[in-house]
């Protein structure tokens, strides 16, 4: 009797532990984040011009600095940097791998608590497939929506992501001013499943921050799902 009370002590010790320590929040959504340069080069001193939609992260849809343990380390992703540098560069400092560190340490550790992303080779290497899948910048340029100093209506841009990706998009702007007729188009999140399906992206999803120097402050840089009724600015980039 005693015997049996003992094992079933330790079967219960084990399914507690099992419990606590399965990923109980694991993410569900994969959100592909690309920035127009121009955009954000007019607040921040830009180091590189770039003439192309780039990176600016593959975000999972739960958790921030998953595991502060697990450092960035340039090493792993080696035959990627000529790709990362193109595709994913640091506006900023181009020379610079702090960009991927950051994306690294608090979206990457997170994404890689799933076993098909859990290496930081396995998390940029999909970044960087996803972002040639997308083709955002051949995409926009097919429905005729270019950088230039005419204006687009929201469901312009919306619409010819939906019928070309199949779903919903989220469409970022920076914001004018008081008395401002338009709104500048600067970031586009495209989502994924766990399967690495696209799916409809959530218009509610927590706004990410423009400026990557403000990011350590946690500060609002104005970046948001763009209005549907205020007439959309693509800058171009000369």
């Amino acid at each position: 009797m005693r015997l049996h009370f003992t094992l079933l002590v330790c079967l219960a010790a084990a399914l507690s532990s099992a419990v606590v320590t399965s990923p109980i929040n694991l993410w569900t959504k994969l959100i592909l984040t690309q920035q127009w340069p121009k955009t954000f080069c007019s607040s921040e001193p830009c180091q590189l011009n770039v003439s192309y939609w780039t990176l600016h992260g593959l975000w999972p849809d739960k958790g921030e600095f998953c595991n502060s343990s697990w450092h960035f380390n340039s090493t792993e992703i080696e035959d990627l940097i000529p790709d990362l540098k193109k595709v994913w560069p640091d506006l900023l400092n181009p020379s610079s791998f702090h960009f991927w560190k950051y994306e690294w340490s608090k979206h990457g550790t997170c994404a890689a608590e799933a076993a098909s992303l859990n290496s930081q080779h396995k998390y940029f290497s999909k970044a960087l497939e996803f972002y040639q899948k997308v083709d955002l910048n051949s995409m926009l340029q097919k429905a005729n929506i270019i950088p230039s100093d005419k204006y687009y209506t929201f469901s312009d841009i919306e619409q010819a992501m939906e019928n070309f990706y199949g779903v919903k998009p989220k469409i970022q702007c920076l914001h004018p001013s008081m008395n401002s007729e338009f709104q500048t188009l600067g970031q586009i999140e495209i989502c994924f499943d766990a399967d690495f399906a696209l799916q409809d992206c959530e218009k509610h999803f927590a706004t990410n921050t423009l400026s990557r120097g403000q990011w350590d402050q946690n500060k609002s840089s104005g970046l948001s799902v763009c209005s549907p009724d205020i007439p959309v600015y693509y800058p171009p980039t000369s």
